[in-house]
C-alpha cells in the first residue's frame, strides 16, 4: 500500500508564512511529479504547484512569487513554502502524487493525502 502523510497546516496571520510537508510511503517506484492542490469552501479543488523527480516546477498564478515548493526524492518528501500569504490562501491544502508500485511499475496511480487545513486570518 502506499500513504500521503501531510503536516503543517495551521492558522497564520496576513503576510505571515507556514510550511507544508508531504510524506510517500509504502511500496513505491517512482514518484513523479508530486505537487499540492488546495480547495477552498464553494470552491473547486485547484492546482498550487507541482514539482517533477528532475526538480522543473510549475505554479499557479495565484502564488508565484509567494510559494516555492521543493522535494527530496531520497526521502519521498515534498514541501510547499508559503510566504506572504493572503486572506485568500485560506483553503485545504492536499499533497498529490503519481506513484509507480514495486508490483505494479507499468501502472501510474494517483494518490491523494488526507488534507491540511490552511486559515489565513487577523
Amino acid at each position: 500500500q502506499v500513504q500521503l502523510v501531510e503536516s503543517g497546516g495551521g492558522l497564520v496571520q496576513p503576510g505571515g508564512s507556514l510550511r507544508l510537508s508531504c510524506v510517500a510511503s509504502g511500496n513505491i517506484a517512482s514518484i513523479d511529479p508530486m505537487g499540492w492542490f488546495r480547495q477552498a469552501p464553494g470552491n473547486q479543488r485547484e492546482l498550487v504547484a507541482s514539482i517533477t523527480s528532475g526538480g522543473k516546477t510549475n505554479y499557479a498564478d495565484s502564488v508565484k512569487g509567494r510559494f516555492t515548493i521543493s522535494r527530496d526524492n531520497a526521502k519521498n518528501t515534498v514541501y510547499l513554502q508559503m510566504n506572504s500569504m493572503k486572506p485568500e490562501d485560506t483553503a485545504v491544502y492536499y499533497c498529490n502524487a503519481k506513484i509507480r508500485r514495486t508490483d505494479s511499475y507499468n501502472v501510474l496511480r494517483d494518490y491523494w493525502g488526507q488534507g491540511t487545513r490552511v486559515t489565513v486570518s487577523s
